[in-house]
């Protein structure tokens, strides 16, 4: 058994919370998820200290004798917070709750210790020790919280449905427990999460895609995904990604299993990188082949398309799970792209189409080049060591035209206020064109990447773009 005295003796705040405490004639505790991750050794920079008493009060005075000047309080829930020693140290008065079906917001009145306890989510996050005198460092453990994390197992402390329906997030909380820990899930529990599914449309969407996200995040993420699409959360939470799954078949033919398939490829991306939305553009790369899926005789299932849709139902997918529109534009283009790699492995291919690569994904080439590595899923080894070197030569390419023409920040050399002084013509769509038709030039290879030769081919065409008398 874990020795929390010994653990606890390391932060001397403890002691001097334990103090104020006993002055207070309060019981003082360190619940939930600091403990758990003390049995299961993990890193944890959060503190929940629950206190059978005032919470927000006796913060304050923790706060004044450490010499912390501020303090956030939320009234509402009776819970205070501050940070000490790179902790984040969160205080609340023990409550019991109660719901309204409307709504996953409690009414909230003060309770006992095991009021507190029962009100938790699960069991692994039911722990408690005592930082009281009397007993400091003593394990209280009501629902065998440490036999499951032992067991590896998730499960609720009272009746699944009952939790669910309550706070529905749980449902999700759960599944990223699962797959943050490396945990299982108790079939009672997973049942209830299925059945109670249509309840988290009363939760806020930030705090459904904070969850999502959480999962995502995860070390190996498909087991968070395949839990909400294989219990019908997936529907709920990510339509989109719902409409993945499920195969098809016609005659002799069929495709892969585009879900499936996709969380291999983010489990692949989540081995070599933690980019949260180099993940995300592999969950959603092959979005768009449901709507685009279509069969052809001698052929078979065909996606034409798939990535240009796919790109293009980004916008309002960030829209409806509030996801940050500062990562769209890398989304988009990752989907747009994720087709174009393995297209220029052929040694005819042009210096040209290899430019207009390294141009097209600019800064996010080698988050593309993952994503395309990631996205070979194929279970004959011969045939993913083939395509890997593909990559690795497409890769080659890249390097030798980049090196040659200096593409690394392309961009006209010849500016727009220059295309305007030399034509007479004020700031429009014109001066674009122009300049394009500069880039276009450079990247097909007819002039090099360099201001001399630019310039001269600007005066060349500038006139076949002006109307006449300019």
């Amino acid at each position: 058994m874990i020795n929390f005295i010994e653990h606890l003796n390391k932060y001397s705040f403890i002691e001097v919370a334990s103090n104020i405490a006993e002055k207070r004639g309060e019981e003082f505790f360190l619940v939930g998820g600091y403990v758990r991750d003390i049995i299961l050794n993990r890193a944890r920079d959060e503190m929940d200290f629950l206190i059978v008493g005032d919470g927000p009060a006796f913060a304050k005075e923790f706060a004044e004798q450490l010499g912390i000047p501020e303090i956030v309080v939320y009234k509402n829930f009776g819970t205070a917070h501050f940070k000490h020693q790179d902790l984040s140290l969160e205080f609340v008065g023990a409550r019991k709750e109660s719901y309204s079906r409307k709504s996953r917001n409690p009414k909230v009145e003060p309770g006992t210790l095991e009021d507190d306890i029962c009100r938790r989510d699960f069991t692994v996050n039911t722990l408690a020790v005592s930082l009281n005198k009397k007993d400091f460092g003593k394990l209280i453990d009501k629902f065998n919280g440490v036999k499951d994390i032992e067991d590896k197992l998730i499960r609720t402390p009272l009746d699944p449905e009952k939790t669910f329906d309550d706070d529905p997030l749980r449902i999700m909380r759960a599944f990223r427990f699962v797959s943050q820990l490396g945990f299982e899930i108790d079939q009672h529990t997973l049942n209830a999460a299925s059945k109670m599914a249509e309840r988290l449309k009363i939760v806020s969407q930030e705090r459904i895609t904070d969850e999502f996200l959480k999962i995502l995040g995860s070390p190996k993420p498909s087991t968070g995904l395949k839990l909400l699409y294989e219990n019908g959360v997936m529907k709920t939470v990510f339509p989109e990604i719902d409409a993945m799954g499920g195969v098809e078949q016609r005659k002799e033919y069929h495709h892969k299993d585009v879900f499936y398939h996709t969380c291999i490829v983010v489990d692949n991306v989540a081995a070599v990188d933690e980019n949260l939305w180099l993940r995300f553009a592999a969950l959603v790369h092959d979005i768009a082949k449901p709507p685009t899926k279509k069969f052809v005789e001698g052929t078979g299932w065909t996606f034409h398309g798939h990535e240009e849709l796919g790109a293009r139902m980004m916008k309002k997918i960030f829209e409806r799970m509030r996801l940050p529109f500062t990562q769209l534009d890398y989304i988009e283009k990752l989907i747009r792209l994720h087709l174009r790699p393995i297209a220029l492995v052929d040694e005819q291919v042009t210096d040209s189409a290899i430019r207009r690569l390294i141009v097209s994904a600019g800064e996010d080439l080698d988050d593309l080049i993952t994503l395309c590595r990631a996205d070979i899923t194929s279970k004959n080894p011969n045939k993913v060591s083939r395509y890997l070197e593909n990559y690795e030569i497409v890769m080659a390419k890249v390097h030798d035209v980049k090196e040659r023409d200096k593409l690394r920040e392309f961009q006209s050399p010849v500016r727009g206020d220059e295309i305007m002084k030399v034509c007479n013509i004020p700031p429009s769509k014109l001066v674009g064109e122009i300049k394009t038709a500069v880039e276009e030039a450079i990247l097909d290879g007819k002039i090099a990447n360099n201001y001399e030769e630019a310039y001269e081919y600007f005066l060349k065409i500038k006139d076949s773009f002006l109307p006449e008398g300019k």
